[in-house]
């Protein structure tokens, strides 16, 4: 039989404790998957995902510097549902 394994997901609004919680799983042998640094790793400066996204939605979701402006992407898929859907296929 192969060892069984348990995944737990730490969830929770800001300042809820979501990383002391984390700390402690990981202080006891827990690996930890941080969907949040996943998320800016995927869209990083040069990255694929980040050429993909200037395409659909242009030059102007970026900042000076060539990051993402998650405000300016924001605003484009939260005021167009159209938009969003685009952004959830592609990701």
């Amino acid at each position: 039989m192969g060892k069984s394994v348990l995944i737990l997901g730490v969830t929770g609004s800001i300042a809820s404790g979501k990383s002391l919680v984390a700390d402690l799983l990981r202080q006891r042998g827990a690996t930890l998957l941080s969907a949040d640094q996943l998320a800016r790793e995927v869209v990083a400066v040069g990255s694929a995902l980040l050429g993909q996204l200037v395409d659909l939605f242009g030059p102007h979701i970026l900042n000076r510097d060539g990051s993402l402006d998650r405000d300016a992407l924001g605003a484009v898929i939260f005021a167009d549902a159209a938009a969003r859907l685009k952004l959830n296929r592609l990701l």
